[in-house]
């Protein structure tokens, strides 16, 4: 997907976190043995985003450009965030039709961004692509929002994507500041005494710039 394509147009300053209503689309996650949820959508559990902020003093307004159902958007608002939710497919939250990869400005007066991004082991949106290019291709966008406005990045990413030469080159020449490792794996849905553990471990990566130059990133566990 290019980057090069214009801007959109300028969101409202604050969109406030919204009522829920039931998915229809999603981000992926690796096969777990059920079926699975229309267009792979699997909400992130609130002790997750908690994990974060448990953490991570986050600046100013956040943006959560992968809404989805609002999972994030309201913890993050539960926690006193002012939060602008978008997505580029209408899941009944926030503002959709937004394509994070042509946005060209962090709106209204945002200064962090945090999210799931919706990349995996198969595409969310037609035409998505499934390699780890997409992934890296989200990170290099994201970085270049918040450097225009010296802010907080911080992604929910699978643990084992960190050790990725490609990615390490460009986590190498960025701002990280921190990786918060969940000693919990994630299960993304609830199917009572049937439901299985999580496949994979999970990690925050944070990026702050902020955060002196040349000075390692912090190792915590949550």
């Amino acid at each position: 997907m290019s980057l090069s394509q214009p801007s959109l147009p300028i969101l409202p300053d604050i969109i406030p976190p919204q009522p829920s209503l039931a998915p229809t689309f999603g981000r992926p996650v690796h096969y777990s043995g059920y079926e699975r949820e229309g267009q792979d959508f699997y909400a992130t559990p609130a002790w997750v985003t908690e994990a974060l902020l448990h953490h991570v003093h986050l600046r100013g307004p956040v943006w959560e450009p992968c809404c989805g159902d609002g999972a994030m958007s309201t913890v993050l608002a539960e926690h006193g965030h002012q939060v602008v939710s978008t997505d580029l497919m209408q899941r009944g939250f926030g503002t959709p039709g937004v394509d994070f990869l042509q946005c060209r400005d962090v709106p209204g007066q945002c200064r962090s961004i945090v999210t799931n991004p919706p990349y995996g082991d198969s595409g969310s949106h037609a035409g998505q692509s499934r390699s780890p290019t997409a992934m890296r291709t989200f990170l290099s966008h994201a970085l270049m929002l918040t450097a225009s406005v010296q802010g907080q990045l911080a992604l929910l990413v699978r643990l084992q994507w960190i050790a990725g030469r490609r990615v390490a080159e460009i986590m190498s020449a960025a701002p990280f500041a921190t990786v918060i490792v969940l000693t919990q794996r994630i299960r993304w849905f609830d199917m009572g005494e049937k439901t299985n553990a999580g496949q994979h471990h999970h990690a925050w990566v944070v990026f702050d710039h902020a955060h002196p130059p040349g000075q390692p990133p912090a190792m915590l566990y949550a």
